[in-house]
């Protein structure tokens, strides 16, 4: 089956009710990315910024009429003047092959591959998780989660341990966890669409038995754990540090991540009288931490 894909530039106020028509015109996916250069590194609590010019992409069936999308854009009031708009017909199922030509497997560490779709894995008796091309965020594609991954690949073994996942994205830090010893991991956030894709991926890789998935009401309820590791940025590993490390067992183990090189040493301060910190991992701009509890 062919498909047909449109794009176009529309600045940030107006991004909302582009996204809304086009899904009203019967758009299979809609999109939204960066227009220019403007990175979001870490946005307040609660909020959910837009880059100031935004590119919209919107995949239909490739029979599609385009008139009639053209025309509900067009009658969007806060649209002036008219954006370009841009079509390309695509081959067959040309957007999942792009995903997984973006997307290889990668080697973790010493223990741990990642392999997306149904691609062959490289190793086959390697330790391999699987991700769903449908489920994209949290590939182990940006920095911040490749340490993590690579530091889960280099000290395994987690032969009898409990593992938490504080703010799990895709859920791969606690599958990975489980496919490398772990006896149980707990994958904790507060997007319901993040615990549907957890759940998802597990099922993909058959840990399910292993894994709880749970929303952020009450972690305190949750116990203490051999290993908490937490991917979310560095204010709210700062302002949840005592959530954060009371999870952490008694000779348990800490990993952070989602930290600026510049925002480090404020996050090993907020947690530096119950941790001593190993040496920084460091890939470009991003800093990965690991602790062992010392108090």
């Amino acid at each position: 089956m062919a498909w047909l894909e449109l794009t176009l530039q529309v600045p940030a106020p107006s991004a909302g009710v582009v996204e809304l028509c086009l899904e009203t015109t019967e758009a299979l996916a809609v999109t939204l990315s960066d227009a220019g250069d403007q990175p979001l590194l870490e946005p307040g609590v609660g909020e959910t910024p837009l880059w100031r010019e935004v590119t919209v992409t919107a995949l239909y069936d490739a029979d599609t009429e385009r008139a009639p999308i053209e025309s509900a854009l067009r009658a969007i009031d806060t649209l002036n003047p008219s954006p370009e708009l841009h079509w390309r017909a695509l081959a067959d199922r040309a957007w999942e092959r792009e995903w997984l030509s973006r997307f290889q497997a990668q080697q973790f560490g010493r223990a741990l591959w990642v392999v997306p779709g149904d691609q062959p894995p490289p190793d086959p008796a390697a330790v391999n998780v699987r991700l769903d091309p449908g489920l994209a965020f949290g590939t182990g594609d940006h920095a911040t989660t490749r340490m993590c991954l690579t530091w889960l690949g280099d000290h395994a073994p987690f032969t009898g341990q409990r593992m938490l996942d504080f703010g799990c994205g895709s859920g791969i830090l606690a599958i990975a966890a489980l496919k490398l010893g772990a006896r149980e991991a707990v994958a904790l956030d507060n997007d319901p669409q993040v615990l549907t894709a957890t759940r998802a991926n597990a099922a993909r890789n058959d840990v399910t038995a292993g894994l709880q998935v749970v929303g952020h009401e009450h972690p305190e309820k949750l116990g203490s754990f051999d290993l908490v590791l937490a991917n979310i940025l560095a204010a709210p590993l700062i302002e949840l540090a005592p959530i954060i490390a009371a999870q952490v067992d008694r000779a348990g183990q800490l990993v952070l991540s989602g930290i600026l090189c510049e925002q480090a040493d404020d996050v090993i301060a907020a947690y530096q009288a119950q941790f001593e910190f190993a040496p920084k991992m460091i890939e470009g701009d991003w800093v990965c931490l690991h602790g062992r509890r010392s108090a």
